[in-house]
Protein backbone atom coordinates (compact mmCIF):
# COMPACT_ATOMS: atom_id res chain seq x y z
CA UNK A 1 0.00 0.00 0.00
CA UNK A 2 1.98 2.90 -1.17
CA UNK A 3 1.97 6.07 1.09
CA UNK A 4 2.92 9.82 0.82
CA UNK A 5 4.82 12.44 3.12
CA UNK A 6 3.11 15.33 3.87
CA UNK A 7 5.95 17.39 1.70
CA UNK A 8 5.34 14.91 -1.05
CA UNK A 9 1.14 15.71 -1.31
CA UNK A 10 2.55 19.96 -0.68
CA UNK A 11 4.26 18.96 -4.26
CA UNK A 12 1.40 17.92 -6.02
CA UNK A 13 -0.92 20.45 -4.81
CA UNK A 14 1.88 23.18 -4.91
CA UNK A 15 1.09 24.22 -1.51
CA UNK A 16 3.37 24.53 1.64
CA UNK A 17 3.67 21.58 4.16
CA UNK A 18 2.06 23.52 6.76
CA UNK A 19 -1.68 23.45 4.62
CA UNK A 20 -1.29 19.81 4.46
CA UNK A 21 -0.58 19.41 7.44
CA UNK A 22 -3.62 22.12 8.65
CA UNK A 23 -6.04 19.81 6.29
CA UNK A 24 -4.96 16.59 8.36
CA UNK A 25 -5.66 18.14 11.47
CA UNK A 26 -9.20 19.34 10.27
CA UNK A 27 -9.95 15.54 9.46
CA UNK A 28 -9.97 16.57 5.59
CA UNK A 29 -7.34 14.43 4.53
CA UNK A 30 -6.82 11.48 6.39
CA UNK A 31 -2.88 10.91 7.92
CA UNK A 32 -1.85 8.16 10.04
CA UNK A 33 0.93 8.84 12.72
CA UNK A 34 3.39 6.63 12.19
CA UNK A 35 4.48 4.92 15.68
CA UNK A 36 6.66 6.55 18.27
CA UNK A 37 7.30 9.61 15.84
CA UNK A 38 5.05 12.94 14.97
CA UNK A 39 5.35 12.55 11.47
CA UNK A 40 2.25 11.33 9.09
CA UNK A 41 1.87 9.57 6.41
CA UNK A 42 -1.48 9.55 4.08
CA UNK A 43 -2.32 6.57 1.75
CA UNK A 44 -2.03 6.98 -2.30
CA UNK A 45 -6.04 5.93 -1.97
CA UNK A 46 -6.92 8.18 0.46
CA UNK A 47 -5.34 11.42 -0.78
CA UNK A 48 -6.88 10.69 -4.36
CA UNK A 49 -9.92 10.31 -2.94
CA UNK A 50 -9.59 13.92 -0.98
CA UNK A 51 -8.20 15.76 -4.53
CA UNK A 52 -11.49 14.15 -6.04
CA UNK A 53 -13.87 15.67 -3.32
CA UNK A 54 -11.91 19.02 -3.56
CA UNK A 55 -12.76 18.65 -6.95
CA UNK A 56 -8.62 19.68 -6.92
CA UNK A 57 -6.84 18.66 -10.39
CA UNK A 58 -4.97 15.40 -10.33
CA UNK A 59 -1.21 15.16 -10.87
CA UNK A 60 -0.80 13.62 -14.61
CA UNK A 61 1.51 10.72 -12.73
CA UNK A 62 -1.62 9.59 -10.47
CA UNK A 63 -4.21 9.57 -12.97
CA UNK A 64 -3.80 5.73 -13.78
CA UNK A 65 -4.17 4.91 -9.94
CA UNK A 66 -7.35 7.39 -9.72
CA UNK A 67 -9.30 5.62 -12.29
CA UNK A 68 -8.75 2.33 -11.09
CA UNK A 69 -9.84 3.71 -8.01
CA UNK A 70 -12.85 5.53 -9.66
CA UNK A 71 -13.91 2.19 -11.12
CA UNK A 72 -14.49 1.09 -7.57
CA UNK A 73 -15.98 3.66 -5.85
CA UNK A 74 -18.48 6.33 -7.49
CA UNK A 75 -18.52 9.62 -4.73
CA UNK A 76 -21.88 10.95 -3.44
CA UNK A 77 -23.32 13.46 -5.58
CA UNK A 78 -23.52 17.14 -3.93
CA UNK A 79 -26.74 19.51 -3.73
CA UNK A 80 -26.60 22.59 -2.00
CA UNK A 81 -30.32 23.63 -1.35
CA UNK A 82 -30.54 27.49 -1.51
CA UNK A 83 -33.85 28.92 -0.07
CA UNK A 84 -34.62 31.12 3.15
CA UNK A 85 -37.34 28.93 4.44
CA UNK A 86 -36.39 26.36 6.57
CA UNK A 87 -38.92 24.10 6.22
CA UNK A 88 -38.77 24.19 2.24
CA UNK A 89 -34.47 23.45 2.99
CA UNK A 90 -35.99 20.50 5.40
CA UNK A 91 -38.42 19.12 2.80
CA UNK A 92 -35.92 19.14 0.21
CA UNK A 93 -33.65 17.49 1.71
CA UNK A 94 -36.39 15.15 3.38
CA UNK A 95 -37.15 13.70 -0.30
CA UNK A 96 -34.06 13.40 -1.73
CA UNK A 97 -31.67 11.70 1.58
CA UNK A 98 -33.07 8.13 0.50
CA UNK A 99 -30.70 8.94 -2.79
CA UNK A 100 -27.44 9.14 -1.23
CA UNK A 101 -27.42 12.80 -1.61
CA UNK A 102 -24.77 15.13 0.51
CA UNK A 103 -26.36 18.43 1.36
CA UNK A 104 -25.29 21.80 2.65
CA UNK A 105 -27.74 24.57 2.77
CA UNK A 106 -27.64 28.68 2.64
CA UNK A 107 -30.64 30.59 3.62
CA UNK A 108 -29.61 33.65 1.06
CA UNK A 109 -28.16 34.83 -1.83
CA UNK A 110 -24.68 35.81 -0.31
CA UNK A 111 -24.41 32.95 1.83
CA UNK A 112 -25.29 31.00 -1.79
CA UNK A 113 -22.70 32.53 -3.56
CA UNK A 114 -19.64 31.67 -0.63
CA UNK A 115 -20.90 28.28 -0.55
CA UNK A 116 -21.55 27.27 -4.30
CA UNK A 117 -17.56 28.36 -4.49
CA UNK A 118 -16.13 26.69 -1.33
CA UNK A 119 -18.95 23.69 -1.47
CA UNK A 120 -18.38 22.59 -4.97
CA UNK A 121 -21.72 20.76 -5.26
CA UNK A 122 -22.98 19.55 -8.38
CA UNK A 123 -26.62 20.30 -8.45
CA UNK A 124 -28.22 23.66 -6.56
CA UNK A 125 -32.04 24.02 -5.92
CA UNK A 126 -32.74 27.47 -5.91
CA UNK A 127 -35.40 29.25 -4.48
CA UNK A 128 -36.34 32.73 -6.43
CA UNK A 129 -37.34 34.87 -4.15
CA UNK A 130 -35.11 35.66 -1.16
CA UNK A 131 -34.11 38.67 1.22
CA UNK A 132 -30.80 40.69 0.23
CA UNK A 133 -29.74 38.96 -3.23
CA UNK A 134 -32.62 37.22 -5.03
CA UNK A 135 -32.59 33.81 -6.81
CA UNK A 136 -31.89 35.55 -10.18
CA UNK A 137 -29.04 37.23 -9.05
CA UNK A 138 -27.56 33.95 -7.72
CA UNK A 139 -28.22 32.19 -10.86
CA UNK A 140 -26.18 35.41 -12.96
CA UNK A 141 -23.43 35.26 -10.70
CA UNK A 142 -23.21 30.90 -11.08
CA UNK A 143 -23.60 31.02 -14.87
CA UNK A 144 -20.74 34.17 -14.71
CA UNK A 145 -18.15 31.46 -13.13
CA UNK A 146 -16.50 29.54 -15.39
CA UNK A 147 -15.30 27.35 -12.89
CA UNK A 148 -18.83 26.44 -12.23
CA UNK A 149 -20.21 25.76 -16.11
CA UNK A 150 -20.47 22.08 -15.11
CA UNK A 151 -23.25 23.02 -12.31
CA UNK A 152 -26.98 21.88 -12.48
CA UNK A 153 -29.44 24.47 -11.51
CA UNK A 154 -32.96 23.33 -10.46
CA UNK A 155 -34.83 26.42 -9.46
CA UNK A 156 -37.74 25.36 -7.02
CA UNK A 157 -40.02 28.72 -6.83
CA UNK A 158 -43.66 29.72 -6.36
CA UNK A 159 -43.03 32.83 -8.73
CA UNK A 160 -44.92 32.75 -11.76
CA UNK A 161 -44.77 31.07 -14.84
CA UNK A 162 -43.67 33.98 -16.87
CA UNK A 163 -40.74 34.42 -13.71
CA UNK A 164 -39.70 30.59 -14.29
CA UNK A 165 -39.05 31.08 -17.37
CA UNK A 166 -37.00 34.17 -16.94
CA UNK A 167 -34.64 31.36 -14.75
CA UNK A 168 -34.40 29.18 -17.79
CA UNK A 169 -33.38 32.15 -20.15
CA UNK A 170 -30.84 33.12 -17.42
CA UNK A 171 -29.50 29.59 -17.41
CA UNK A 172 -31.09 27.26 -15.25
CA UNK A 173 -31.21 23.44 -16.10
CA UNK A 174 -35.12 22.92 -14.82
CA UNK A 175 -37.88 24.80 -13.07
CA UNK A 176 -39.98 22.83 -10.37
CA UNK A 177 -43.08 25.29 -9.19
CA UNK A 178 -43.95 25.64 -5.60
CA UNK A 179 -45.72 23.59 -3.74
CA UNK A 180 -43.81 20.91 -5.54
CA UNK A 181 -44.96 17.14 -5.76
CA UNK A 182 -42.16 14.63 -3.90
CA UNK A 183 -41.90 12.78 -7.00
CA UNK A 184 -41.75 15.70 -9.69
CA UNK A 185 -38.61 16.62 -7.24
CA UNK A 186 -37.23 13.43 -6.79
CA UNK A 187 -37.24 12.59 -10.88
CA UNK A 188 -36.12 15.97 -11.76
CA UNK A 189 -33.06 15.97 -9.40
CA UNK A 190 -32.15 11.97 -10.62
CA UNK A 191 -32.88 12.50 -14.14
CA UNK A 192 -29.40 15.37 -14.00
CA UNK A 193 -27.77 12.31 -12.37
CA UNK A 194 -28.76 9.04 -14.29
Amino acid sequence: MKTLRPSDIAQYCDVHQRTVSRWIAQGRLKGHKLPGRGNYRVLLDDFIMFLQTQKMPMPEELLSHSNQIDSVKELPKRILIIDDEIEIRNAIRRVLIPSGYEFSFASDGFQAGVKVLSDKPDLVTLDLSMPGLDGFEVLQFIRQQPELNHLKILVVSGLSEIELQKALDLGADAVLPKPFDNEQLRSAVDKFFN
